[in-house]
C-alpha cells in the first residue's frame, strides 16, 4: 500500500484509478494523517481472475503437454548472452 497527499491525489486522480484497477491499495493523507483508502473492487477483480484461469484451462485442452525441458528452454528463448 502506498500513500499519498490529499492534494496529490487530486491532481493525479486518474493514475491512482489506474493503480487501484491493477490490485493497487492508495492510502489517501492529509497532513500526515490517514483520511481514506482507496482499494480495488473485489468482485470485479475476481470476476477477472476467473476469466483468466477458464481461458487458461481451454488453451491447456487445446495444446499438448509441456516437458520440464520444453519450459526451460522457452525460458532462455530470445536471450542474447
Amino acid at each position: 500500500m502506498r500513500d499519498i497527499q490529499a492534494s496529490d491525489a487530486k491532481t493525479h486522480l486518474p493514475q491512482i484509478l489506474d493503480d487501484v484497477e491493477r490490485g493497487e491499495t492508495v492510502r489517501i493523507t492529509r497532513h500526515g494523517r490517514p483520511i481514506a483508502r482507496i482499494v480495488p473492487e473485489t468482485t470485479r477483480r475476481q470476476a477477472d481472475i476467473d476469466e483468466a484461469i477458464a481461458s487458461i484451462k481451454e488453451l491447456r485442452k487445446r495444446t499438448k503437454k509441456t516437458t520440464i525441458d520444453e519450459i526451460l528452454a522457452f525460458r532462455h528463448e530470445g536471450h542474447k548472452y
